[in-house]
């Protein structure tokens, strides 16, 4: 059975959120302003780092990292300036 658990953080005034949908493999969507950035389907119990561009001036790259499982997934963003990574607060929808 597939289960999706939602993320989100506010940084340098963007909105960034992802979605995890769990199950055989997962889906991990990432949406910064509420336009999708990066999606990929990884296997159950992964973990990926996706870049994502946030629309500042100049542009600036964060990485978002998801570990699908075991358990429940987690979601950091990691600064572009390599600092300590956020935890993306989970949401319920």
């Amino acid at each position: 059975m597939r289960r999706r658990h939602h993320f989100h953080i506010d940084h340098l005034g963007h909105s960034v959120s992802v979605t995890v949908e769990t199950g055989h493999s997962a889906v991990v969507d990432v949406l910064v302003d509420g336009k999708e950035t990066a999606r990929v389907t990884i296997g159950h119990d992964r973990q990926v780092a996706l870049p994502v561009q946030l629309p500042t001036d100049p542009p600036t790259t964060v990485t978002v990292r998801v570990t699908s499982g075991p358990g429940v997934p987690r979601c950091l963003l990691v600064p572009a300036d390599e600092g300590d990574p956020l935890v993306m607060a989970p949401r319920s929808y």
